[in-house]
């Protein structure tokens, strides 16, 4: 039995599920429901729904390059049943599940931190900027974040100023 991929959303279609459709030049779709059927029907393009895989990979969402993604591939060439392959072949696949199930969670990590991170930053320079209304313990704070803000500001302004041009064929720095 074989758990294929759905055309335009990429989730398992399992045994007994989903359908088919055969184009003319011999081009097989398999499609998980009916869902995803009118949307191809309908020429619409997978990466610009949310719902599918396509627009999770292209917007960043989720692993695009792991090697875990290798075992996955189809492998067409028959290979004849031996009991200790198929038993070190299970065993794989579950160490390869539990690698790209902690892989996932450290990459959905790094992905909140990171937006986190982006969302404290612009709070502190919002709080820097009122510094000089606050008063008592928080003013202190809004003094700290403030000067961290001014000093990230000079070192952007700093590597702006240094643009490299080219001038009569030798390049020249300006500072």
């Amino acid at each position: 039995m074989r758990i294929e991929k759905c055309w335009f959303c990429s989730s398992n279609i399992y045994p007994g599920h989903g359908m088919r459709f055969v184009r003319n030049d011999c081009k097989i779709f398999n499609f998980c429901r009916s869902k995803c059927h009118k949307h191809f029907k309908m020429k619409h393009n997978p990466r610009r729904m949310r719902w599918t895989k396509a627009w999770r990979r292209a917007h960043g969402k989720e692993m695009i390059m792991d090697s875990t993604f290798n075992f996955e591939k189809k492998r067409m060439a028959p290979v004849r049943y031996n009991r200790d392959l198929m038993v070190k072949t299970v065993q794989a696949m579950q160490v390869v599940s539990r690698i790209r199930e902690v892989r996932k969670e450290r990459f959905a990590k790094q992905r909140l931190a990171a937006q986190l991170k982006q969302r404290q930053t612009s709070a502190q320079r919002e709080v820097a900027k009122g510094a000089h209304i606050l008063e008592g313990p928080s003013k202190l704070k809004a003094l700290e974040f403030q000067k961290k803000y001014e000093n990230s500001r000079k070192v952007k302004a700093k590597k702006k100023v240094k643009v490299s041009r080219k001038v009569g064929g030798a390049a020249m720095e300006e500072d």
